[in-house]
């Protein structure tokens, strides 16, 4: 069915693009996830991925801009990445048979207890070392739920916050991780679901919020000192999960 270019479809997809836009200057990307029910509103998921696929590299190609190399964990994005690949890959072919309520519901229980635990040691980063098993397992699970579940932050939030990152290395880092994921994730998107006719008008018009929006989220990092960075990760986080929650339940519900 081809979408309906409303005023509504146009101010609704605009607020949410620039939204994700605003999130990806702040926090370096890994929490499109917040926009997305806006997008909600005015289409269907599938629709909204295949819109968001390409949008979502032009955001990252501006948000280099900001993020450079200097700013990226190269040892962790090193263990990180190949896991990535492997679970865009399973994600993709798995799409069309996996529950996707059921993996929007057990990645909000883990992501819950991860913040939970957090809130229960005082709120404090305690710096872990790094693990080789685990930047893999977040890598290919990140990989997964980004592609079943446009969730692929909460499973490397878990990985990098504990490692008690500069602010500007962990938004950095996950800058560029998720650039290198949207770019491998925009063609089974894509062939997925293809923008037509209006969807393609309105992904022209969405790349207008990017620039704003990007460089208002960077403006707000400037501003955030290193615990308010992770205290608004770790809330962030929350939200997502609160989110994906919904997601899950209500899917089975309607």
């Amino acid at each position: 069915m081809e979408l309906e270019l409303t005023a509504a479809t146009l101010l609704v997809t605009f607020a949410g693009v620039f939204l994700i836009c605003f999130m990806k200057g702040a926090f370096g990307g890994g929490f499109a996830i917040v926009g997305i029910p806006l997008l909600s509103l005015v289409m269907d998921p599938i629709t909204a991925g295949g819109l968001l696929a390409p949008l979502f590299i032009a955001m990252d190609l501006f948000s280099l801009r900001y993020w450079k190399a200097a700013t990226w964990s190269k040892p962790d994005l090193r263990l990180l990445v190949p896991g990535l690949v492997v679970g865009i890959g399973v994600g993709y072919g798995l799409f069309r048979v996996l529950d996707q309520h059921a993996v929007a519901i057990a990645m909000a229980v883990v992501t819950l207890t991860f913040v939970g635990l957090w809130f229960k040691s005082g709120g404090e980063v305690r710096v872990r070392p790094r693990s080789s098993a685990k930047a893999v397992a977040a890598g290919v699970t990140s990989g997964i739920t980004t592609m079943v579940a446009h969730s692929g932050g909460p499973p490397l939030a878990m990985y990098l916050l504990p490692l008690g990152l500069s602010k500007q290395v962990y938004a950095g880092t996950t800058s560029m991780f998720f650039t290198v994921g949207n770019l491998l994730k925009a063609l089974p998107w894509l062939l997925l679901a293809k923008p037509t006719g209006n969807g393609l008008s309105l992904m022209m018009i969405c790349l207008l919020a990017i620039p704003s929006g990007v460089w208002l989220g960077w403006r707000l990092h400037a501003r955030l000192d290193q615990r308010q960075m992770y205290r608004a990760c770790y809330g962030l986080l929350v939200v997502t999960a609160v989110k994906l929650l919904w997601d899950g339940v209500s899917g089975y519900m309607a």
